[in-house]
C-alpha cells in the first residue's frame, strides 16, 4: 500500500512564494505519474499540475503556468510543487497523487493560507 506525505505548507504572505513536497514511500515512485491538486473551502479539488514518469514536460492549470511549478527527483521519491507570486486563491489544502497504471494514492494534504 503505497503511502504519501506531503511537507511544506504554511503561512505565506500575499506574493509570497512557498515550495511543497511529498514524500512517497511503498510504491515503485519512478512508475507513478505525480500530480498535485488543491481544494478551497467550499470548493471542489482541482488539479494543478500533473508530471510523467521520466519528469517531462508537465501539464499546469492553465491560470497558474508561470507561477506555479511541479518536479520530481525520482531518486529522492519526492515530488514538488514551487508556488510563486501567491494570491489569496492560492489558500487551500495542497493533496499530491501518484497514478499509476493500476493503482492511485493519496496523500493526506497539506494547508496553505496566504495573508494580505
Amino acid at each position: 500500500q503505497g503511502k504519501l506525505v506531503e511537507s511544506g505548507g504554511g503561512l505565506v504572505q500575499l506574493g509570497g512564494s512557498l515550495r511543497l513536497s511529498c514524500a512517497a514511500s511503498a510504491l515503485t515512485f519512478s512508475r507513478y505519474a505525480m500530480s498535485w491538486y488543491r481544494q478551497a473551502p467550499g470548493k471542489e479539488r482541482e488539479l494543478v499540475a500533473t508530471i510523467p514518469t521520466s519528469g517531462g514536460s508537465s501539464n499546469d492549470a492553465d491560470s497558474l503556468k508561470g507561477r506555479y511549478t511541479i518536479s520530481r527527483d525520482n531518486a529522492k521519491n519526492t515530488v514538488y510543487l514551487q508556488m510563486n507570486i501567491l494570491k489569496p486563491e492560492g489558500t487551500a489544502v495542497y493533496y499530491c497523487k501518484a497514478a499509476g497504471l493500476t493503482a492511485s494514492y493519496w496523500g493526506q494534504g497539506t494547508q496553505v493560507t496566504v495573508s494580505s
